[in-house]
């Protein structure tokens, strides 16, 4: 195979994946959301690997 029908098949493939996340997933509600930068709120970091504390 050459290098063009490689790159067609994988946005074929990104773009399908796409339409059926889009397809299948429910909308977002922004107002639901947390924060994208909570600088100086004082809201704790949650949810995420960097907010896990180390286990002993």
């Amino acid at each position: 195979m050459t290098r063009r029908p490689v790159v067609l098949i994988l946005l074929t493939a990104a773009a399908g994946f796409l339409a059926f996340d889009l397809a299948r997933s429910a909308p977002l509600d922004p107002y639901l959301a947390p924060p994208l930068f909570a600088l100086g709120s004082g809201q704790a970091a949650g949810g995420a690997h960097c907010a896990a504390l180390p286990a002993r």
